[in-house]
């Protein structure tokens, strides 16, 4: 036990954390309260649905702007939109725990600019790879592809952390080695959901954009590309 009578009950979060975390924690109370009816009467029932139709991403959406030659605002917004909007309480409460636990600890090395480009990078980089390879698939929702840049990210810095020391850093991806293995499990017995693919882009994304985002990242790799 901490002698520090003044020490906050839990451990503080970084600011960027608390700025992705309660837009989610808003909306999904929103619904909440819809869905329970204490607010917006019998229609709030179908506020989720509606908030998917409205700010999720569509697949479909990427041969048409590129057949048109326009790329809209309003539908450019969805690669990050849907990241802020769950499928269910349930989705809310795994990403909240990821977002949380894996923000403070990515939140710790990297600045807090780069903690948001890593969260919003994956999101963007998860839809568009859902989208190029499932074309009309249903739309994406939910902080899942977000959250796996995170993972990305932490397991960079395991990586870079071991390397350093001199031990295997391949054990650095050992956590997103068991999450896909649970996914397998999961698939196995429930069948395989297509969110899969935006959650594996997500990580490839917050794993490549750390080299760039992390303290000295973008030195240390024109340091290396002088040194060839």
């Amino acid at each position: 036990m901490s002698d520090d009578h003044n020490a906050p009950p839990l451990n503080p979060l970084p600011v960027v954390v608390w700025l992705l975390f309660l837009p989610m924690l808003a909306i999904e109370g929103v619904m909440q309260l819809g869905a329970s009816g204490f607010v917006g009467g019998p229609g709030a029932i179908g506020w989720r649905l509606l908030a998917v139709q409205d700010f999720g991403f569509y697949g479909q959406m990427l041969p048409i702007m590129a057949e048109r030659g326009q790329y809209p605002p309003a539908l450019l917004m969805r690669f990050v939109s849907y990241a802020f909007v769950n499928g269910s309480f349930t989705q809310f409460l795994f990403v909240a725990v990821f977002l949380l636990a894996l923000g403070k600890m990515v939140g710790e090395v990297f600045r807090a600019w780069a903690v948001a480009v890593v969260f919003f990078g994956a999101s963007m980089f998860g839809a568009l790879v859902y989208g190029l390879v499932l074309g009309d698939a249903p739309p994406l929702i939910g902080g899942f592809p977000a959250v796996y840049g995170l993972i990305g990210a932490f397991t960079y810095i395991l990586w870079m952390n071991l390397a350093h020391h001199g031990a295997n850093p391949y054990r650095a991806f050992s956590l997103i080695g068991m999450l896909l293995g649970i996914q397998l499990l999961f698939g196995a017995l429930f069948g395989v959901a297509p969110d899969w693919i935006a959650e594996l882009a997500g990580f490839v994304a917050g794993f490549g954009l750390s080299f760039l985002v992390s303290p000295g990242g973008w030195s240390r790799i024109v340091k290396k590309l002088r040194q060839r």
